[in-house]
């Protein structure tokens, strides 16, 4: 889903006219008129404004679902880390680096042809 959309099914869901939202955003309505049309796009400065007017997550207001950061199961665990000492963050952290350079090894070993041809 675009940006556009995402918008508009976030300000009604939130009850908000277009209006309702500009105020609360403080940007002219005209603005979001755009902004839902399609027809402009916002800068950071207004996109800010509306993820705080809509109550979101600057990445839930930008990016679809699934198209950045970890799922809900993940953030889940992430949030958790968050209370973790030093110590074990720095652990938490070499492990999934370990992991996530092993899994990237795979697949660029798979992409060779080379790699598809031994014996």
């Amino acid at each position: 889903m675009h940006f556009p959309t995402r918008l508009i099914q976030l300000r009604k869901a939130l009850g908000l006219t277009q209006q309702g939202l500009a105020s609360a955003a403080a940007l002219h309505v005209n603005q979001i008129r755009r902004y839902e049309a399609g027809t402009a796009q916002p800068t950071l400065e207004a996109l800010i404004r509306l993820a705080k007017a809509l109550h979101v997550r600057l990445d839930d207001l930008v990016f679809g679902e699934g198209e950045r950061g970890p799922g809900e199961d993940l953030a889940l665990l992430f949030e958790a880390v968050n209370d973790f000492s030093e110590e074990e963050k720095q652990t938490v952290r070499a492990v999934l680096s370990s992991m996530v350079l092993q899994h990237s090894a795979r697949r660029w070993d798979s992409r060779l042809p080379a790699a598809k041809a031994k014996p």
